[in-house]
């Protein structure tokens, strides 16, 4: 395991206050997680949804490193990802 802080973990513990807290997780796996809540810790992210999957499950805990991307299911302003230390402009909004 590498001894760098992961990007995703470093997201999530500073996520802006003025962003949704919901998205689409996808894993390393390939699997998209719908989500509407998040708690994070040392190595594991937890994901809530709204709805259960196919078997039942509300929770998913997974670690920052089988996480691939976040999709973001709101429109979200620039200036709230500026606060998350992105730079640019996104297009019209």
């Amino acid at each position: 395991m590498c001894s760098l802080e992961s990007p995703w973990k470093t997201l999530f513990t500073k996520w802006p206050a003025d962003m949704p807290r919901r998205g689409v997780a996808i894993t390393t796996f390939n699997e998209q997680i719908p989500f509407n809540g998040f708690m994070t810790s040392e190595r594991f992210v937890v994901f809530s949804r709204n709805t259960p999957d196919a078997l039942g499950a509300r929770t998913v805990m997974l670690l920052y490193e089988n996480l691939a991307t976040i999709k973001m299911t709101d429109v979200v302003k620039s200036d709230v990802y500026r606060g998350a230390g992105f730079a640019g402009e996104l297009g019209r909004q």
